[in-house]
């Protein structure tokens, strides 16, 4: 069972998702977050933030599970994470990190290489998935799967296998640049020197 960590995003629509949030070990909302997991019919874990999106009944009636973080140098979504790594809850999915600000989003997925020296953690969305990886790995995957891949080092030289487009010792210096590949096989190897700091996204089927 997976801790999941609901951002203040776009809450989760598809049946995948919601269904992680009624399997997880512990939800653990990020302030305003906790407004629509209840009128989802969910209850939270755990309530982290400087609450300043709270509703005001919620405060009172789960002020028992807040954890009140007022630094104002780190998001909510990054004191859930380093909360969860605390308590050693490490197999850690996010949901609702995207969607409504553009800019948060922006944000919380450029965030995830930083997380993911930490624990075991995943971006999921409703369409697909991002992934923080810092050395050579190979991703389960299907013909057809779209992927894109974003580099955090502009002078990092990656390779790839079972990719549509090939990438050969590319340097990844824009974000677009290794956006809208496709996997050819059941699986597919992002190559780089390790310590390198690359997120990849994979689309579900559609």
């Amino acid at each position: 069972m997976q801790t999941v960590i609901l951002a203040n995003g776009a809450f989760p629509e598809s049946e995948k998702l919601l269904k992680l949030l009624d399997n997880a070990k512990k939800i653990v909302c990020c302030d305003g977050a906790v407004n629509k997991l209840i009128d989802s019919g969910r209850i939270p874990n755990v309530i982290i933030g400087d609450l300043d999106s709270v509703r005001p009944e919620l405060k009172k009636k789960y002020a028992d599970i807040i954890i009140r973080i007022p630094d104002q140098n780190t998001n909510d979504l990054t004191k859930a994470v380093k909360w969860c790594v605390s308590n050693n809850y490490t197999d850690i999915i996010i949901l609702g990190a995207t969607g409504n600000r553009e800019d948060h989003a922006i944000g919380n997925i450029s965030l995830l290489s930083e997380y993911a020296k930490m624990a075991d953690i995943k971006m999921l969305t409703d369409y697909g998935e991002f992934i923080a990886i810092n050395k050579t790995t190979t991703f389960h995957s299907f013909t057809g799967q779209q992927v894109s891949i974003f580099s955090l080092c502009a002078q990092l030289e990656i390779s790839s296998e079972n990719l549509k487009y090939p990438l050969h010792n590319l340097k990844l210096s824009a974000w677009w640049m290794g956006t809208l590949n496709e996997s050819t096989s059941d699986s597919f190897t992002i190559s780089f020197k390790e310590g390198g700091e690359v997120i990849v996204y994979l689309l579900d089927k559609e």
